[in-house]
């Protein structure tokens, strides 16, 4: 089990808090991480690292992750793209949606669509920024593969890149989640979170482009044992029930 002691923490913490937009905080390693999407609980002292949704608080004395959607909907914010329709992907006039988690595609297929998406992923990223945060994960890069061949990678790829831009004007290193055989690297991406790669035996992908600065999500107990026994004195890994809620699975390697 990684363990960062407090003395530690807290310096990066604040280092995180302060620093200017050219001074980003970089992830830590050697340090647990936990993944709190379905909502805030208590952090163990092994923990030094917290994902949180956007509109949640950071914790105190860790280095935070702030997750955004940056290339889906969340389902609890249909309201607001249901005001702006241009945005979503159609397919035969419905949109396209990711029936996993039920979550709408965004239509990242013009320039024209990527910059006005980007601007408002620039003022999430800049509220994650304003409470505290020092880092931003934008999940759903690999949204194209679920598409039914409406989007392409080239145009994730170019739109990943602005995200990545306006994570670095607001003083945040950016996490690309996901799509393992990509080298987010080519577009300023500073770290990966990567779930279920030791399911789908992905984690070397990651590591192979970010090194031990990779943060590892298993969902399944044969899963997280495959992923601590071969990367977990390198990699922070944790084993969380898939609706990530507050009271649910969590254990360490």
């Amino acid at each position: 089990m990684y363990r960062l002691l407090p003395f530690v923490l807290l310096p990066l913490v604040l280092i995180a808090l302060a620093a200017p937009a050219s001074a980003r905080a970089p992830l830590p390693v050697g340090t647990d991480l936990d993944y709190q999407l379905g909502g805030a609980r208590s952090v163990p002292a092994n923990v030094g690292i917290v994902v949180r949704d956007r509109k949640a608080r950071p914790v105190a004395g860790r280095y935070n992750v702030c997750y955004v959607n940056g290339f889906q909907t969340q389902t609890d914010e249909r309201r607001f793209w249901n005001k702006r329709p241009g945005l979503i992907l159609k397919r035969h006039g419905h949109r396209a949606i990711d029936s996993a988690w039920g979550e709408w595609l965004l239509d990242i297929r013009t320039a024209h669509k990527r910059h006005r998406l980007a601007g408002i992923m620039r003022t999430w990223v800049r509220g994650c920024a304003a409470h505290g945060y020092a880092a931003v994960e934008f999940d759903n890069l690999d949204s194209f593969t679920r598409s039914h061949h409406l989007l392409k990678r080239r145009q994730a790829v170019a739109y990943a890149r602005l995200l990545v831009r306006a994570a670095h004007n607001a003083g945040l290193s950016a996490g690309q989640k996901n799509f393992a055989e990509f080298n987010g690297r080519t577009v300023g991406y500073d770290f990966a979170i990567a779930e279920e790669c030791g399911r789908y035996r992905e984690c070397s992908s990651y590591t192979s482009h970010y090194g031990r600065r990779v943060l590892s999500i298993e969902y399944r107990r044969v899963d997280f044992r495959w992923t601590c026994d071969h990367f977990g004195s390198r990699l922070p890994v944790v084993l969380r029930d898939l609706d990530l809620t507050p009271h649910g699975v969590r254990e360490w390697c």
